[in-house]
């Protein structure tokens, strides 16, 4: 039986959008999986009174099944008011790639899809977008689309190299499909080898820096769209300090390299208002558990081990939303006006 997501408690993210332009920060938007990494989410934003995104990709609902998705949803959202918070979020589907699967998410509860017809040609990426917004907007669903390819890998989304996203095709795209907002290729990329070493320079630490992000082509599609909200997918930093964890407890990341925090500051101040953040999250959790595993080798436990990880992503979270998109203490902002707004009308 459908659900929409109001019955969940959650928001579109409309009001998220409009309120991070006027005040020039991103909202950050988290991929999870399973319970510790909701947790965390949960907890992160709570604490940091953030707004924020829930992602999840298509292989992660396989993953995590979709009836259970909606009621953990559900669960966060009464979880969060139990702690008398005003924080609320938007339940997205990440990549989405075909239109039965964005109205299956719209029936189950999502409250944001992701429609990405970025692999195909514009004519037809348009046209599948455009069905999407249609039956997004029946239950006053956002609907992000996607112009441009990012290169790397996550989850099924696999592309060798990073096509940009052309400034003179924007305009046309957003008005023929009606998104509420739009994932443009200024040089990020999926996964954690978001660059080749040969791309990159070295710093006195010898530690791989990539190229700049292409902020004139970011400037150049404001001044076709003004107004109008920006995503970045592929905006994980690859935290160095998480790969150095991994590394040195067994694993092998061998030039791991993500995109500067200072340059994901700068962005968040332009009309980009989402950020993607997914491989940061997975490297957290990866660190914390490997270094159980090699301290405590006889360790069985789930919770020994996943507690630990829970409480570095929840850290990692409050770091990205204070120091990072600039999101922290804005719940009020959004969802108390949001609230004054829903019982004046």
């Amino acid at each position: 039986m459908a659900v929409s997501y109001k019955e969940l408690g959650l928001v579109n993210t409309k009001q998220m959008f409009k309120k991070a332009m006027e005040g020039k920060y991103a909202i950050p938007a988290y991929n999870f999986n399973n319970l510790e990494q909701l947790q965390a989410i949960v907890g992160g934003c709570v604490e940091s009174e953030s707004p924020f995104i829930l992602q999840v990709s298509s292989g992660a609902r396989k993953y995590a099944n979709q009836t259970l998705l909606r009621y953990l949803a559900q669960g966060a959202r009464e979880l969060i008011q139990s702690l008398d918070s005003n924080v609320n979020f938007a339940l997205h589907l990440d990549h989405g790639d075909t239109l039965e699967l964005c109205k299956s998410c719209i029936d189950s509860g999502f409250s944001s899809v992701m429609i990405d017809g970025s692999h195909h040609p514009i004519e037809k990426n348009m046209e599948l977008t455009a069905q999407v917004v249609e039956y997004a907007h029946k239950h006053d669903v956002s609907v992000e689309g996607e112009l441009g390819v990012l290169a790397g890998i996550e989850d099924d989304v696999v592309a060798a190299k990073s096509v940009y996203t052309q400034p003179d095709d924007v305009e046309n795209f957003v008005k023929s499909t009606g998104v509420d907002s739009l994932a443009i290729s200024i040089g990020t990329s999926h996964g954690a080898y978001k660059f080749k070493p040969a791309q990159c320079t070295k710093d006195d630490k010898g530690v791989l820096v990539p190229p700049p992000l292409r902020f004139d082509i970011l400037e150049e599609i404001e001044e076709r769209i003004p107004g109008f909200p920006i995503v970045l997918h592929g905006a994980s930093s690859v935290i160095p300090k998480y790969v150095e964890m991994i590394n040195s407890h067994g694993g092998k990341l061998d030039d791991a390299v993500g995109i500067p925090e200072e340059q994901l500051r700068k962005a968040a101040r332009s009309a980009v208002c989402k950020v993607n953040i997914d491989s940061d999250g997975r490297l957290a959790v990866t660190a914390a558990i490997r270094k159980v595993f090699v301290e405590k080798p006889g360790e069985f436990d789930p919770r020994k081990y996943l507690g630990p990880a829970r409480d570095e992503l929840k850290s990692l979270i409050i770091h990205k939303n204070k120091e990072v998109l600039g999101s922290a203490g804005k719940a009020t902002e959004i969802f108390g006006e949001a609230r004054a707004a829903a019982v004046m009308a």
